[in-house]
């Protein structure tokens, strides 16, 4: 795998161009995501520099854009809530520590080739999850929104004291949310592709702020230190080591999930194919690295990313570019920000909550499929008042099992047995004519399609129907793969019809198939003479050993075959 990210200058003004206007839309998101995450506007600048920055240099989709985002400024929010109500004078560096930890999970997801996996779940899972935190980030921004602190107890404790806080709405600060909502939703298109609408709502809020409300009491960033952070060494504290190795694993994931996502958008965007792997190593590097240095957790934003491949960019220069960019007004510009509202940061955070939910599978999942609805807003319920890893655990769990039954009733209808000719099975002339001859004396088992578990039953139930007979033919010549469970039931069925006296015949069985059979021991119950590669040659021998048996029915010779 090669290291770093395949760099070149071909391109330079094109990527020059993308990462100067990536870095102008990425500020005001950083800012906005480090004042609602609780770790401050700085480590929103830090995460978007180090995670860019390294993400760039090391990952494996040279025009994406990797930054703080809604989905992991969520995740971020909670593990400082709980860590800091803990533990306040260790908290936020434990909550750094777990964005290391964060870091090391995706190293290790990409070194062992993980990458494929992780994006393979049910898309109603994915979009309720993702919905589910668009909520959370609407609901967190409305205090801040409103002109007042945030309440204790996280997302229930903003619902309760929602009456609370529309009972005590500051004014002014109201009106500058919502003055930064109306420039975000109704700026036209056209200007759109001129300046980033973010950051006209960042500059022309703070400015309305200053000259129109200069004697009203609002809540702004403050001063942000300048020059390069301290080191956080990572900091363990014994009674929440659980918590943080879990909570770094969930901040991880959601990172992969969030880059991989936005990376097939970049692929379709450049008609290229990101490498999913070496992505996830650099992602994960840039998360340890931010975490080290006090940033937040970062992951593939899809704004920036769109921005800079729309602009011109082709390579990772435009990346490292925008990282440059946001490291300089972080050392040397930071005191421009310190007036910016908080309330202005709320509406940009608040239109991203927006913006996340899925709208388009909301309105017309009820059409789409009523199961895949109520899983989708099941896990959105679960996402905003419960857990995201109990969410997106409980929802890949029922979407599985609703899947394997869908897909068991189907390879069920393939499992038969047959003693006589079967339209819904392909047989030569010789073959049925040899069938029907037998008279109900052959039982011919026929199972088609890859044999999981939720076919044993089938399996089970079309033993149980077994009738009288002298020869059963397992017919395994349309079946690629044979599961554990599968196979333990075909296994009951060969040892009844050893028990009952029948002679077994196994008929193409794959090199893989036939290797499993005989761990369970059912090969060497059965002669090799019976182990064949031909439909027709079973049937011949059936036919042979049946020959010549008389069939006695109330003591009296009916006939010989």
């Amino acid at each position: 795998m090669q290291l770093t990210n395949r760099i070149h200058l071909r391109n330079l003004r094109g990527d020059l161009f993308g990462g100067v206007t990536a870095a102008i839309v990425s500020l005001p998101m950083a800012l906005a995501f480090g004042v609602a995450s609780g770790a401050g506007p700085v480590a929103g600048l830090y995460g978007a520099v180090c995670v860019g920055f390294f993400a760039a240099l090391f990952g494996g989709t040279p025009t994406l854009i990797s930054e703080p985002t809604g989905p992991m400024t969520v995740v971020m929010t909670g593990i400082i809530a709980n860590l800091v109500a803990t533990n306040p004078e260790n908290g936020m560096v434990m909550a750094f520590t777990v964005v290391m930890l964060a870091g090391l999970f995706q190293i290790i997801f990409g070194i062992f080739r993980l990458g494929r996996y992780i994006t393979l779940m049910p898309y109603s899972v994915i979009s309720g999850f993702m919905s589910g935190i668009g909520v959370i980030l609407v609901l967190l921004q409305i205090a801040p929104f409103l002109g007042q602190a945030s309440p204790k107890g996280g997302i229930v404790g903003i619902l309760q004291n929602l009456p609370q806080l529309l009972a005590n709405m500051k004014p002014a600060e109201t009106i500058l949310g919502l003055l930064t909502l109306a420039i975000l939703f109704l700026m036209p298109s056209k200007l759109k592709r001129i300046l980033p609408p973010q950051l006209l709502a960042l500059v022309l809020g703070t400015v309305v702020s200053l000259v129109f409300f200069s004697s009203a009491d609002i809540r702004r960033i403050g001063e942000i230190p300048m020059g390069l952070p301290n080191l956080q060494l990572p900091v363990f504290s014994p009674n929440k080591i659980t918590t943080m190795v879990l909570d770094g694993a969930v901040l991880g994931l959601l990172g992969c999930i969030d880059t991989l996502l936005t990376a097939v958008i970049a692929d379709s965007l450049t008609r290229t194919h990101h490498k999913s792997d070496k992505e996830l190593i650099g992602q994960g590097i840039g998360n340890l690295i931010s975490g080290l240095f006090g940033g937040l957790p970062g992951a593939g934003a899809t704004m920036g990313t769109v921005v800079n491949i729309q602009t011109g960019a082709q390579t990772a220069v435009s990346g490292l570019t925008r990282a440059l960019i946001l490291l300089v007004v972080v050392l040397w510009a930071a005191p421009l920000t310190q007036p910016i509202p908080m309330a202005v940061l709320a509406g940009i955070a608040l239109k991203v909550g927006i913006d996340i939910l899925d709208w388009s599978f909301l309105k017309r999942a009820h059409k789409v499929s009523f199961q895949a609805m109520l899983l989708m807003y099941g896990v959105l319920l679960l996402t905003v008042l419960v857990d995201l890893i109990v969410a997106v655990g409980i929802g890949v769990f029922i979407a599985n099992i609703v899947t394997i039954e869908r897909l068991s009733n189907l390879q069920a209808q393939e499992v038969k047995i047959i003693t006589d000719a079967d339209d819904d099975i392909v047989l030569g002339d010789e073959e049925k004519l040899l069938l029907n001859k037998a008279n109900g004396r052959v039982l011919l088992f026929y199972l088609s399609g890859p044999m999981i578990f939720g076919v044993a039953k089938a399996i089970a139930r079309e033993h149980t129907a077994m009738q009288e007979a002298d020869v059963l033919i397992l017919d395994l010549t349309d079946v690629p793969l044979l599961g554990v469970t599968a196979s333990l039931a075909i296994e009951n069925v060969v040892k009844d019809a050893w028990d009952r006296g029948l002679q077994v015949f196994i008929v193409n069985a794959n090199p893989t198939i036939q290797q499993r059979l005989e761990r369970l021991g059912l090969i060497s119950l059965i002669s090799p003479k019976h182990i064949l590669n031909s439909r027709l040659e079973a049937l011949q021998q059936s036919a042979s050993l049946i020959r010549g048996r008389a069939v006695m029915v109330d003591n009296t010779t009916l006939s010989t075959v």
